[in-house]
């Protein structure tokens, strides 16, 4: 499947929430490859949601596994449909950026553990894993997405969280 074009801020359907997938069939099953193409093309992606390419539907795909912050500590690639976080612990202060943010980085607090339950996207099982760390923060970042909230919404100071990204392109 191709990469598809990420929509950026302030784009309308990036601030949509969006629907829960009734059935994962062969257009889900194209939605979370699409997803993940679009991942691996993006510079230092680690994870991809639907609404970023203009899909307002519950499916995001994350893998830190390749990332310096997360390859000891991962679970491989993770596609998730209808995830929903019911347990979270910790909290820390990191810098996120975002493919739909391109110029910019901030300053977000985030858990340091989550627990998720969400429906694979390959083949439709439950599963239900806990992330901690640098997963936790992608994933948390990934549905927030999904809710049509950017990290420039969970920005802890605007006067010293917000930075401009050098050399981004």
């Amino acid at each position: 499947m191709p990469a598809q074009t990420i929509l950026q801020y302030p784009h309308p359907v990036l601030k949509k929430v969006c629907h829960t997938v009734a059935a994962i069939d062969e257009t889900i099953r194209g939605l979370v490859d699409d997803l993940v193409e679009t991942m691996r093309e993006g510079p230092g992606s680690v994870g991809v949601a639907a609404p970023q390419i203009g899909v307002t539907l519950r499916v995001c795909v994350i893998d830190v596994s390749g990332s310096r912050h997360g390859k000891d500590n991962n679970h491989g690639l993770l596609l998730m449909v209808n995830p929903e976080i019911v347990d979270r612990s910790g909290n820390a202060v990191m810098r996120e950026g975002c493919m739909s943010v391109p110029d910019y980085t901030g300053d977000v607090e985030r858990a340091t553990q989550v627990r998720v339950r969400f429906l694979d996207g390959a083949d439709g099982t439950e599963r239900e894993i806990t992330a901690s760390g640098f997963e936790a923060v992608a994933i948390q970042h990934e549905m927030d997405h999904l809710d049509g909230i950017l990290f420039l919404d969970r920005i802890v100071s605007i006067k010293t969280g917000l930075f401009r990204r050098k050399n981004y392109k």
